[in-house]
């Protein structure tokens, strides 16, 4: 798989962990992606931090409203009732436990569940924006990211750059695989046959708990 094919690919897995009804909340990147791959027998809310519920795909480029973007500025479209607020609301609406789950890029995630998401050493980017709120108040946070970075790991046994929050990812997922977070340590639930497990490993600074895994499977 190309970048782009493999972001679709984690994408589409992501957004297997849907339920109807669920409000979630996307990262900006890849988690994006996530929104043009909703079952369309479901009615999933989408919020984004900088005041907005019902989110829906992002839209060709007729149909660009630029009065209508997410919290990473990327042009969005609004579904029937949807609805504009203010920040203080949409952060009510975070820190009062009333989203069902996040999904969050990240450059690291450790073995406990802590991640580091909002600065690279040397490097200007925008800073963690509503991600503090988004791990701590969201019933379940999803880490949607590529396994590795130019082949180094990314899912270590501690994090090394600044963290965002400590011990509140659920779940990874990424081109390998799909893992669980417990109080053990990280299970691995689903593995891509295109990599063998002692790839995976391999591929993994942190000790994998490995125990009857399926295969993963995206349409």
């Amino acid at each position: 798989m190309n970048k782009q094919e493999t972001k679709i690919f984690i994408a589409k897995r992501v957004a297997q962990e849907l339920h109807d009804g669920d409000v979630v909340n996307l990262g900006i990147g890849l988690p994006t992606l996530v929104a043009n791959y909703i079952p369309k027998h479901m009615t999933i809310y989408l919020q984004s931090e900088n005041g907005l519920l019902g989110l829906g795909p992002k839209p060709d480029e007729d149909h660009i409203d630029p009065d209508i973007s997410n919290a990473g500025g990327q042009p969005v479209t609004l579904q029937p009732g949807g609805m504009y607020f203010d920040s203080a609301t949409s952060f009510g609406i975070i820190r009062g436990g009333h989203v069902d789950m996040t999904v969050l890029g990240s450059l690291q995630v450790d073995e406990t569940g802590s991640l580091a998401n909002w600065i690279i050493p040397g490097k200007l980017v925008p800073g963690m924006g509503g991600a503090m709120d988004l791990v701590t108040g969201a019933r379940k946070v999803i880490i949607a990211m590529t396994h590795t970075n130019k082949g180094n790991p990314k899912i270590l046994k501690r994090c090394t750059l600044p963290l965002t929050a400590e011990h509140e990812v659920d779940m990874i997922i990424t081109e390998m695989g799909v893992m669980t977070i417990e109080d053990d340590g990280i299970h691995l639930i689903e593995y891509n046959p295109m990599f063998t497990l002692e790839d995976i490993q391999a591929h993994t600074e942190a000790n994998l708990i490995i125990d009857n895994p399926k295969q993963m499977v995206v349409n």
